[in-house]
């Protein structure tokens, strides 16, 4: 408990803060005050206390520190952390100036996160081939996202849950050539919910293969074609005498070849006249 919480009020010199209140959007909870208008020599500083039940009941009505939000000199204080449980929570902040410590300035009215405000999600919807592809952006942890997909123009709708641990969804075998529509809502774990998103449509055109391949097959070919026509063109250009020779050395023939060559000539053996008697 802090010492300067028995004090009487009409000791304190330094205006407390005003307008104590809470911003909270999406489970992100955040305290805010106005500083009080007085003439201080040095930087006005703020600290901010809470309590919540488990404070009230089970801890004689103590308040705890904000640990991230003690002699702080911006009028806010994230308290996020703090409000770890859906149960109703109390804040308070007071001023310092130099020596000079104002009184206590608490909440109108007890604080529970699931009156957070949530707004409407974030997502981006794609296809490949029939593959429907929805990712959504950051959103809490304590909170996941219902997504409804349809086919345009029918009324039966699916509906899937995604968790900000595997933020895509992925809706595979889809119907070529038909076009599918998709909404996105944030609900909380406690029941809360965000408006809908506007319907996100999008055309599922198949599978791509057919649509890949041919140009990669035509780029491939031309790559390999221009690679052979480098490789013969450097070669006539960057040939030596001596070496294009040699590449070019006509072979000798196989001996076989010369021993046919050496046996006589049957006609010729015609017209040897053997001698006379």
């Amino acid at each position: 408990m802090n010492p300067f919480t028995c004090i009487p009020a009409d000791i304190w010199t330094l205006p407390a803060p005003s307008r104590v209140f809470v911003d909270s959007v999406n489970m992100k909870h955040i305290l805010r005050w106005r500083p009080p208008r007085t003439a201080c020599n040095t930087t006005v500083l703020f600290s901010v206390q809470y309590q919540g039940e488990f404070e009230l009941l089970l801890k004689n009505d103590s308040w705890m520190d904000a640990f991230d939000c003690q002699q702080i000199p911006s009028a806010h204080c994230d308290l996020t952390f703090e409000m770890g449980s859906d149960s109703d929570y109390d804040m308070r902040v007071r001023a310092q100036c130099g020596s000079e410590i104002s009184d206590w300035k608490k909440l109108g009215s007890p604080f529970n996160r699931r009156n957070t405000q949530l707004t409407v999600p974030e997502m981006t919807v794609k296809t490949a081939g029939d593959t429907l592809q929805v990712l959504m952006k950051e959103f809490p942890l304590s909170a996941a996202v219902s997504v409804t997909v349809w086919k345009k123009d029918e009324q039966q709708k699916s509906v899937y849950s995604v968790t900000a641990e595997q933020p895509t969804l992925l809706i595979e075998a889809l119907q070529e050539g038909t076009v599918y529509c998709v909404t996105a809502q944030l609900m909380l774990h406690s029941g809360g919910r965000s408006n809908s998103t506007r319907p996100h449509c999008v055309l599922v055109t198949g599978p791509e293969a057919a649509a890949w391949r041919t140009p990669t097959t035509v780029t491939v070919t031309v790559i390999v074609m221009l690679g052979l026509l480098f490789a013969v063109f450097w070669s006539v250009v960057h040939c030596r005498l001596g070496s294009c020779k040699n590449f070019f050395k006509k072979e000798e023939q196989p001996q076989a070849i010369g021993l046919v060559s050496d046996r006589p000539n049957l006609h010729s053996r015609r017209n040897i006249r053997k001698p006379e008697c």
